[in-house]
């Protein structure tokens, strides 16, 4: 795991994992199995590994059944009940929910993405230098995630925030001022979105 140094500014996880699988057949991302357990938990415990020792994730489709079956201790949980809205609004709440709390910077990641490890987080977590800072990692030179949004870029990009663009129109209006970490070396951007997806998943009982 990915060690904070003593007095670094607080980059905090944000976690997507509101989605409701609409391709899925309506079964929520957050609760696909994979090593034997939620998805959500292998996503929280990626970031924490790449150094981000305190999360906030994002629920939204079967809130309830994700906080009952999924181990999400000491993360901090967000509801989005406007999750079937799109990404933006998921992107929204979370970003609401650091507002105020004094962290430096909010490190971006979807749950349905578990190509993306520890190590793509702790790459694009280092590439932080002040709140204005804007980083994404970048896959053969292809912007991806995770994103991390110094806590200045916040408001601007939650205005910006709609359907399932997330972020995605704030970035191409600020393309030039974006760090790209490339991480296609350590990481593969693919998305769980199709039954076909699935097979991506190691739906194991294996040590997570």
């Amino acid at each position: 795991m990915t060690q904070p140094i003593e007095d670094e500014p607080q980059v905090v996880g944000l976690l997507l994992a509101a989605g409701g699988g609409r391709r899925l057949g309506g079964r929520p991302k957050a609760l696909l199995t994979h090593r034997g357990r939620p998805l959500v938990e292998h996503a929280v415990r990626v970031l924490r590994e790449g150094g981000c020792t305190e999360v906030h994730v994002v629920l939204g489709a079967s809130a309830e059944v994700v906080r009952e079956r999924a181990r999400l201790d000491g993360c901090v949980l967000v509801d989005n009940p406007g999750w079937a809205e799109g990404m933006g609004s998921s992107l929204r709440a979370g970003l609401e929910s650091l507002a105020g709390t004094g962290v430096a910077a909010a490190l971006v990641s979807l749950v349905d993405q578990p190509g993306i490890g520890a190590a793509a987080i702790a790459r694009v977590r280092a590439a932080y230098r002040s709140p204005a800072s804007l980083a994404s990692a970048a896959y053969d030179g292809r912007r991806g995630h995770p994103v991390l949004l110094g806590a200045e870029r916040w408001a601007p990009v939650a205005a910006s925030a709609e359907g399932d663009r997330g972020a995605r129109a704030y970035l191409k209006a600020h393309e030039s001022a974006i760090t790209l970490v490339e991480c296609g070396d350590v990481a593969e951007p693919y998305d769980i979105d199709t039954e076909a997806d699935l097979g991506r998943l190691d739906p194991s009982s294996g040590t997570p």
